[in-house]
Formats: C-alpha cells, sequence, structure tokens
C-alpha cells in the first residue's frame, strides 16, 4: 500500500488517450475558418478597401440598359398604384418645398449610408470582436447578392423617369448630393436602383445597433436610423418603395448566408472570441509518479 508505482510516457498507453483526443479533435481549416476569433485590424482595412472598391467597380461595369431600366420603373410606379402606396411623388414634392430640410437630406444621403456603417464596423471591432466576423459576413453577403439585382433587374430611379413629375433635388437645389445626380454622375450606373443598399446598409446597421447596444436611447436610435433612410431616399426621388423591399430582402440572404456559416446568428455568439485551451506537456523521459 505504501510502494510508489512509476510509470513512463510509453508505459501510460490508455492514460493518455483523453490526452491525445485534444490533437485528434482539433478543428481543421474549415472549423477554424467557421470559428470566431480576434480580428486583425490591417486586414479589416485592407479587405473592406477591396471589397468596396470591387463592388463599385462590378456595380458600374453592369450594362446601364436605360430603356429596359425606364420600362421596369414604369412598371413599378404602375404596380404602387394598384397596391395603393404609391405616394413617392406627394412625399419628394412636400419635401422639396422646405429648403433647409430637403438640402439636409440630400447630405443625409451622401454621406451617412458611409460614415454610420463604417462606424459601426469600427464599434463591432472594438468592443464585440467574437461578434465581427460574423456580422460583417452579413454586410458583404448582402451587398453581393445586391450585385445580382442590378445586372438581372435594371431600374431607372424614380427622378429619372420620363413623363414623371420627380424633383431631382440635388439639381434644383445644387448642394454637393450623391453620386447619382448632378457632377459626380457620370461616375455611377444611373439604372441600379433595385436593390437600395441604402436600406440594406441602414437595417443592418440599425438591427447590430439595436441587438448589442447597453444604452437605451441608443438602441432607439439604431431603429430610427433605418427609417429615416427610407424617408430620405423616397423624398429625394432616388428609390421607390419597392426598392426598399429589395434591399431587405437581401439583408434576409445575408443573415442566412450568416447563420449558415457559424451555427448561429452574428448577435448570439460570445462578445469575445474563446481562448484556444492549451495543454502542458511533461518533458520526455520524466516520470509520471501515482501514489497506490
Amino acid at each position: 500500500m505504501g510502494d510508489s508505482t512509476v510509470t513512463s510516457l510509453d508505459d501510460r498507453g490508455n492514460a493518455a488517450a483523453p490526452d491525445s483526443l485534444t490533437a485528434a479533435d482539433r478543428p481543421g481549416f474549415l472549423g477554424r475558418l467557421r470559428t470566431p476569433r480576434r480580428p486583425r485590424l490591417w486586414f479589416e482595412i485592407l479587405l473592406i478597401a477591396v471589397s468596396y472598391w470591387t463592388y463599385s467597380q462590378i456595380r458600374n461595369a453592369v450594362p446601364e440598359q436605360k430603356a429596359e431600366a425606364l420600362r421596369n420603373a414604369d412598371w413599378i410606379w404602375r404596380m404602387e398604384h394598384h397596391l395603393g402606396i404609391a405616394v413617392e411623388e406627394s412625399v419628394n414634392h412636400a419635401v422639396n418645398s422646405v429648403a433647409w430640410l430637403v438640402v439636409g437630406m440630400n447630405y443625409y444621403y451622401a454621406t451617412l449610408h458611409f460614415i454610420v456603417t463604417l462606424g459601426v464596423l469600427v464599434w463591432l471591432y472594438r468592443s464585440h470582436p467574437g461578434r465581427y466576423a460574423a456580422t460583417r459576413l452579413v454586410l458583404f453577403a448582402t451587398t453581393g447578392v445586391a450585385l445580382v439585382g442590378y445586372y438581372l433587374y435594371p431600374l431607372a430611379p424614380p427622378r429619372l423617369m420620363i413623363g414623371g413629375d420627380f424633383v431631382d433635388t440635388v439639381v434644383v437645389h445644387q448642394t454637393w448630393g450623391s453620386m447619382a445626380s448632378g457632377d459626380l454622375k457620370q461616375m455611377s450606373n444611373q439604372y441600379a436602383a433595385m436593390p437600395s443598399m441604402h436600406i440594406g446598409w441602414s437595417l443592418w446597421c440599425g438591427l447590430t445597433i439595436f441587438a448589442l447596444a447597453s444604452v437605451p436611447w441608443v438602441r432607439v436610435l439604431g431603429l430610427v436610423y433605418p427609417a429615416a433612410t427610407l424617408l430620405v431616399i423616397v423624398a429625394t426621388a432616388n428609390h421607390f418603395w419597392l426598392d426598399a423591399v429589395g434591399g431587405v430582402l437581401c439583408l434576409m440572404f445575408g443573415y442566412t448566408v450568416a447563420w449558415l456559416w457559424y451555427g448561429a446568428l452574428p448577435y448570439a455568439l460570445p462578445k469575445v472570441p474563446y481562448a484556444r485551451p492549451t495543454k502542458a506537456v511533461p518533458d520526455k523521459g520524466e516520470p509520471l509518479r501515482t501514489r497506490a
């Protein structure tokens, strides 16, 4: 009973099996990709820059197909009249009559689309690193599928409809607005209105803020932001209501992709990535002593 039993590492056999399972069960390459981990700043900056440049190039390379885009706009306008939701023209004229309001909306349309989206990405990176990659995947998948919509369904915005009575607020008020009007219009595809990524991105921002922010009034602002964006895109005659529906459908696709890849919605993932467990390995030849 009092004797010591000495067992070398080579003689442990089955006793080593539980520890060896750690290495055997280590996830492969695909498993590591699906495991939330802390993002790297240089990689994220490069990825976002390259991705947006690629998105812009593809979006603007899509054939404008003016005639088809105008026909599609006429069809949507008739459909909205049939459904009783064709209020875009009334909203456009009402807002256009208030100079300071419409000028503010022009700047809103041109700037917040990028500023708020980047701001939410930075906030996620700093405060929710474990959820960052999955939430970013939602945004990227949403934007990627939108490119398919631009190619398959060219659509003129209301302000470009032939015979329509919409006001191009950027031109009329001579404000620096979007790349879709005024002096910058040659730099952007004029007939890529469906789906609306102003809605897709703003709703992504709003849902992320509402789900993850801890301050109540900030969460409320998260919900207000996409609603205000919907009003702006209609008031400036850059989109129909139904373009917004297309943006929502793209966002739903984005969340589905993230859920399938990570096995959970981004907001259900841990706030901070789990640290990889480390296993202490005894020195070779060192005996392990156990008491009988």
